[in-house]
This record gives C-alpha cells, sequence and structure tokens, in this order.
C-alpha cells in the first residue's frame, strides 16, 4: 500500500490524502481520485467507474467489479498501470473542475 501512497503523491502532488469508506483515499479539484485498502490476498484499487472503464483492456486479467480492480498479493503491483490511472483520473478531475466553474461564470 505504501508503494501506492508513494506513488499518487508523486503524480498528484497536490491531492488532498484523507480516509473516505474506512480507505486510504486521495482527492483532486474537490473529487475522489482514487481509493485503496489491503485485503488478506490482494489490494483492493478503486479508481471510479472510469478508471477502470478507460483501462478495461489492461485490467481484464484482474479481478474486480464497477469501478474496483484487485492487485493479488502474490504478484507485483502493475506500477505503470497505477500511474497511468491515476494521471487518467487527476486529468479527469482536472476538466470537470473547470467546466463546474465555466458553468458558474455562464450563469453569474
Amino acid at each position: 500500500m505504501q508503494q501506492i501512497r508513494k506513488l499518487v503523491q508523486e503524480v498528484a502532488p497536490n491531492a488532498i490524502e484523507r480516509i473516505s469508506y474506512q480507505m486510504p483515499t486521495f482527492e483532486t479539484d474537490g473529487r475522489i481520485l482514487v481509493h485503496f485498502a489491503a485485503f488478506k490476498k490482494h489490494i483492493g484499487f478503486y479508481p471510479t467507474p472510469n478508471g477502470t472503464k478507460e483501462f478495461a483492456e489492461e485490467l481484464s486479467h484482474y479481478k474486480g467489479g464497477k469501478g474496483s480492480v484487485q492487485f493479488p498479493l502474490d504478484q507485483p503491483l502493475p506500477l505503470d498501470l497505477i500511474r497511468r490511472i491515476v494521471l487518467f483520473r487527476a486529468a479527469e478531475n482536472r476538466l470537470a473542475a473547470e467546466a463546474k466553474a465555466a458553468k458558474k461564470r455562464r450563469n453569474q
């Protein structure tokens, strides 16, 4: 879990770290970036539905569900893939925040 935490801090240095749903969570631009948690046999990684949809092919050999993926503890973490997912989610959050700000300006 420390590897994921360090990677997120490197990729999204302005992300706010907190606990949400009893899991370590990072957020950017007022939106959830990713959650993650350790379990007996895997690390749960939750990049919300769009993070798993965008990388569905690369994540297909891992167990998971809508918005989640399980990285088995007996395998190396796919750090490059996690990095790309975090970058994608940070960009997605940034675009959503910009769109919200533009809409607010138009409505003033």
